[in-house]
């Protein structure tokens, strides 16, 4: 697909805050921070099928272990072709197939989990690329998790299970933004160094800039090259929670609060429109 990837993650920002801002509930920092990286794996680095099937055999697979940046994924999956760009405009409404956090009952196409509850994302993601592994299927299993959600336990359960199992089909990036809803990470419970615990862990280690495309592409295609190397994969992703919108930057309180009708003009100034609004 010939694209400005630039340009897909802007709009996608667009989408997200228009999308939270319209019921008043939802989580911004996080989904513009991520949207970078969402728009590179769907439009350019994936393999992967509009026409959904929870199976997902012969595709690339992603899991979005940290679900309160849905936003930014229902606007990536949408602008890809998995459903109708207008449905964005019912997120977090009564009988929605957006909710605000990824369910699959609602039967979203492009969702294969349910990510409410933090600190599960990277255990289903191990359990589907062995899935893949028993079927002999080449793909890969991608999965974003919080760098707030490593403070739970399970992370390093499945870490651990991980690389015992040498799951190497798998790459797992964390969105290091060092903030989460209580406030800076460093301040709640330090992660202390990712690299060199990731490391002890058994497990390859990249670091790249998420919020710098380039840096982006270029970081997910030597993740792709340590594959297949008897360990997981996993990527330090340097963020800025809110990025793109200079007043949601360098705080933790944009986690979860929509922004009122002058700050959403404000960062929709800020954000230029390039697919068209829904």
């Amino acid at each position: 697909m010939n694209v400005n990837l630039n340009e897909i993650a802007s709009q996608v920002r667009r989408d997200a805050l228009r999308m939270i801002h319209a019921v008043n509930s939802g989580h911004p920092g996080g989904s513009l921070g991520c949207a970078d990286l969402l728009v590179a794996l769907y439009f350019k680095v994936m393999k992967h099928n509009v026409n959904f099937n929870m199976d997902g055999n012969g595709e690339d697979l992603f899991f979005l272990s940290n679900g309160h940046i849905a936003p930014a994924w229902y606007s990536v999956l949408a602008r890809y072709g998995y459903f109708d760009v207008k449905e964005l405009s019912t997120l977090r409404k009564l009988n929605s197939r957006l909710q605000g956090h990824p369910a699959t009952e609602k039967k979203l196409p492009g969702i294969r989990m349910a990510s409410g509850s933090l600190g599960q994302g990277i255990s289903v993601a191990i359990g589907a690329a062995t899935a893949k592994k028993l079927n002999n299927d080449p793909q890969l299993i991608f999965c974003l998790t919080g760098d707030g959600e490593l403070q739970e336990g399970q992370i390093w359960e499945a870490a651990m299970f991980a690389a015992a199992k040498k799951v190497d089909n798998l790459i797992v990036i964390i969105d290091y933004n060092g903030k989460q809803i209580d406030g800076p990470v460093d301040e709640v419970l330090s992660l202390g160094d990712l690299t060199a615990k990731w490391h002890a862990f058994g497990w390859d280690v990249l670091n790249m800039n998420g919020n710098n495309m380039d840096d982006v592409l270029n970081t997910l295609d030597a993740a792709i090259a340590h594959t297949k190397k008897n360990k997981p994969v996993v990527i330090i992703m340097k963020t800025e929670m809110g990025f793109g919108v200079d007043f949601m930057m360098g705080t933790h309180k944009w986690h979860g609060v929509a922004p009122n009708d002058e700050q959403l003009a404000s960062a929709l100034n800020q954000l230029p429109e390039t697919l068209g609004d829904y």
